[in-house]
């Protein structure tokens, strides 16, 4: 009976406030002369702010157009806002920066939910070794990160000097598909020499700050390495996830001045594995075991930050200057 009422009770509480907020809204629209979506264009710096506050005055609509609106075709996003501007009787000769800035918008927040489509294919797609394209990815990947030396045979323990398990990559990549190796080689062909210092230092994470003279001097040495390919592939999982959950919205909003795309997504996996590398150096884990705690407070620290509406993850190695400049 408790259960029911506190339910009840709830249900009330959420009609009751809707009611304000839309009576609020009227007043609103009588006292400026002005829409929700006018006030928020007019009020609102462009970025994560403008956009995720018209995403949301969008989807909570009593209009079946302006909820519709959100999961368009980017070809039709110009025909939509014409008719969103007929429906709200805004002349667009009088009000033309609404138009652009609502385009604007619409752009960001349909792309983000065509890149999240695209993301899935991907991590969908299970690696085939009987498939040549997949088969020409993974031999680039280790080309690119170790261009000295030369791969023996194609299922061979050299993969295990780039952090895979076992002599045939493609058993790790079940859990992320496609995407996995994806991401894996971008970083490792857009920035060779940033995603080789990273392996690197995974093999030898004592000698990445410190020199080899200074670490014999300690009494104890607990610096531990890691996987550098399944760390990958467990980063490109975060990086799912914070799309998939929205939580990227900040970022890519903030970056992208139109439709986020793959490439973007892309450099986010990179700036996120170069982070964690030095978050890892710096937590410097007693042993392997740790990882899935550090990899924890890593998504935590991350999802902390793009809870500001004005952030955007800041890339530091060529991979990602893109993300500053667009």
């Amino acid at each position: 009976m408790k259960h029911f009422l506190r339910m009840l009770i709830q249900v009330c509480l959420y009609f009751y406030c809707k009611f304000l907020w839309r009576c609020l809204k009227f007043v609103m629209r009588k006292l400026t002369g002005r829409c929700e979506l006018q006030r928020i264009c007019y009020s609102t710096k462009p970025g994560a702010s403008r956009t995720m506050k018209i995403e949301s005055s969008l989807r909570d609509s009593k209009s079946k157009l302006l909820q519709t609106s959100v999961s368009v075709h980017p070809d039709a996003i110009e025909k939509t806002i014409e008719d969103i501007m007929e429906l709200k009787k805004i002349n667009p000769d009088i009000n033309p920066q609404l138009g652009i800035s609502l385009q604007a918008c619409l752009l960001q927040i349909v792309g983000y939910r065509n890149l999240i489509a695209d993301v899935e294919k991907l991590r969908r797609e299970p690696y085939d070794s009987d498939n040549p394209q997949h088969e020409e990815m993974l031999l680039k990947l280790w080309q690119f990160l170790k261009p000295n030396t030369p791969l023996e045979s194609r299922i061979s323990k050299q993969w295990c000097e780039i952090g895979f398990q076992g002599d045939d990559p493609k058993t790790d990549f079940r859990g992320m598909g496609l995407l996995g190796l994806y991401n894996l080689q971008y970083f490792a062909e857009k920035d060779a020499t940033a995603a080789q210092q990273v392996l690197s230092d995974s093999l030898h994470p004592k000698f990445s700050k410190l020199s080899k003279a200074e670490w014999e001097k300690k009494r104890m040495d607990k610096s531990i390495g890691y996987s550098f390919a399944i760390v990958g592939i467990n980063i490109t999982d975060l990086t799912y996830n914070l799309l998939v959950s929205g939580a990227l919205k900040t970022h890519f909003y903030n970056i992208a001045p139109e439709a986020p795309t793959l490439s973007h997504f892309q450099q986010t996996f990179c700036y996120l594995m170069h982070e964690f590398h030095k978050f890892w150096i710096e937590e410097d884990p007693e042993d392997i075991m740790e990882f899935n705690p550090v990899r924890e407070k890593f998504r935590k620290r991350i999802i902390k930050q793009l809870q500001n509406p004005d952030m955007a993850l800041c890339p530091h190695f060529a991979a990602s200057e893109g993300l500053i400049n667009m």
